[in-house]
């Protein structure tokens, strides 16, 4: 039986975990003779108005790095969880889950598209504002990269999925993080926030800066890079977008923070420029301790977003003259003051 090694570690975890995890099936993704599911993995408080910790890997099947690194954190969690006080207490009042396999069929071929050739991160019904010309998305054929699929045509069964997920998830919650993992550009790790579509700020820019100011000061010497996504590039058919959106159009909607972990897969390639010719090599680490080190580099984040959103109060205010000040500040560093 075909399978990826990504999806028998997720498989094994779910037989060592047994009741202290809860795994289903969003889906299954298929071509010809390929078939594979896509696992989502939760564990702690199953009150729908709990706090929400997400995060999402393989959404382009050649980033692998981005799976393996989403079933590593889920793995250290999973561990965690049996035995740290500290975290069963958080798992009480938090819901964390993992979705590490969006696209993996994708993942199989060692192709960025779905088994049907469209590029999954650009295939939500938003349109951007002047997007760069192909890696913005496009309609003009499944043979070019970046395809964002037919107009006026559903959603693609694995982002239909993970839309209908993460909706679920963050509906009721009133506080609500996702952080999905990427890579392909750049030489820097960096935190990727909405929006994908404009270059205009969004409308709860305090928040995003509000948690880069808290994880400044609470690892001042962490190597990310907090930024807004589109200061990079503008696309069509972000996801997080099209989440984000809805979700703030919903009448007393929570609090929803979608972020985009993008490895500065550019590093890895100036370290062993050889590996730029092959399919995988400008997005991932081929070398093995290199591939460690990755594996095990994002262990911090994720425990310092375990703590935002078990902890809010550190972060988020109601005051409106706080709120005011963040805003501006935020404009200030990002945006130059528009």
């Amino acid at each position: 039986m075909t399978t990826l090694p990504e999806i028998q570690q997720i498989e094994k975890k779910i037989a060592q975990l047994g009741s202290t995890a809860r795994a289903e099936i969003l889906t299954h993704s298929q071509s010809e003779d390929l078939r594979f599911p896509i696992y989502k993995v939760s564990f702690g408080s199953q009150d729908p108005q709990a706090p929400v910790l997400g995060f999402v890997g393989g959404v382009h099947g050649l980033e692998r790095i981005g799976a393996q690194v989403c079933v590593a954190l889920m793995s250290s969690l999973a561990e965690l969880s049996q035995w740290d006080e500290s975290i069963q207490q958080t798992l009480e009042k938090v819901r964390i889950f993992f979705i590490p396999t969006v696209n993996p069929v994708g993942i199989y071929r060692k192709t960025r598209c779905n088994p049907q050739g469209v590029d999954l991160m650009r295939n939500a019904p938003i349109d951007a504002d002047n997007p760069q010309f192909l890696l913005g998305g496009h309609r003009y054929s499944k043979k070019l990269p970046w395809y964002r699929g037919e107009e006026g045509a559903p959603m693609q069964l694995e982002a239909q999925a993970l839309v209908d997920s993460v909706q679920k998830e963050i509906s009721q919650s009133k506080l609500a993080m996702t952080l999905d993992l990427h890579s392909g550009f750049g030489l820097q790790d960096r935190l990727w926030f909405p929006y994908a579509k404009t270059v205009k700020p969004y409308p709860e820019l305090h928040l995003c800066y509000a948690l880069k100011d808290l994880l400044d000061r609470t690892y001042p010497h962490h190597f990310y890079r907090f930024e807004p996504q589109a200061q990079n590039y503008t696309t069509h058919g972000d996801l997080w977008d099209y989440l984000y959106d809805n979700h703030r159009a919903r009448p007393d909607s929570g609090i929803y923070v979608p972020l985009c972990l993008e490895m500065g897969s550019w590093l890895w390639v100036k370290k062993n420029p050889w590996q730029i010719f092959s399919a995988e090599g400008p997005f991932n680490p081929l070398k093995g301790h290199r591939h460690k080190r990755t594996l095990r580099r994002h262990n911090t984040l994720m425990e310092f977003l375990i703590r935002a959103v078990n902890s809010p109060q550190a972060w988020i205010t109601q005051n409106q003259e706080q709120v005011r000040q963040l805003d501006t500040r935020a404009r200030e560093l990002w945006y130059g003051n528009i």
